[in-house]
């Protein structure tokens, strides 16, 4: 007799087939590019491997379990999946990740440009800049390494000759991370342009960050 999947896992297979969805939607990883997790227990579950987000079903959403491995009967994850296991080990305070190959966060990435506190608004990231990870072959060890470094004092970082990568509580606002981020790479892009652009001190953004901390919260809560 099969074994019926729990309602909080259909939960997050939906979740994730749905920000997968919308994070192809709205232009952030054209084609099949990027992919899409979310923590479950000791493991995650990720979009699968060379699947069209268009025709991406619940079912096709994959469990990888805390070693890495996947219980039979499933598509292949995401080659992806050791940076995305990686980053959970290292931040268990985040439970969603979405990695994009969005265009000005992937041409800062591939011109190996860190983002710097040219706007306050980097700080919504978590850190006094976004920083750039070292290049490493996808879907390796050396990669699920240097990412889980890169985020281990932030939210989201590039990766260098690759993309971009966002941490979130949820999926909605990891996705939403990503959209910062890539609105935020644009901008900088555009102010390179113009020419070496006016940098915020660590001072400052250690100010901003503090009022970051209780942006958006009503009256009296912690």
């Amino acid at each position: 007799m099969s074994r019926k999947t729990p309602d909080s896992e259909k939960a997050v297979r939906k979740a994730v087939v749905e920000t997968a969805r919308a994070m192809s939607a709205s232009g952030l990883s054209p084609g099949r590019s990027g992919n899409v997790s979310c923590r479950v227990g000791d493991g995650m579950m990720i979009t699968p491997s060379g699947l069209a987000y268009d025709h991406l079903k619940s079912d096709d959403v994959v469990r990888v379990l805390a070693d890495g491995s996947v219980p039979p009967g499933q598509r292949r994850p995401s080659t992806e999946w050791h940076f995305h296991l990686a980053c959970y080990r290292a931040r268990p305070d985040m439970n969603a990740l979405v990695h994009t190959h969005s265009l000005h966060a992937t041409v800062l990435a591939c011109a190996h440009k860190p983002i710097p506190a040219f706007h306050y608004m980097v700080a919504v990231a978590g850190g006094t800049d976004i920083p750039l990870v070292p290049y490493a072959t996808f879907g390796t060890e050396d990669l699920a390494r240097h990412v889980a470094e890169g985020l281990s004092g932030c939210s989201a970082c590039l990766l260098a000759n690759h993309g971009l990568v966002a941490l979130g509580r949820s999926l909605p606002v990891a996705l939403d991370l990503a959209h910062e981020v890539e609105v935020l790479a644009e901008q900088y892009v555009k102010l390179l342009l113009l020419g070496a652009p006016h940098i915020l001190s660590d001072e400052e953004m250690a100010v901003v960050l503090e009022k970051f901390r209780s942006y958006g919260r009503a009256a009296g809560e912690d």
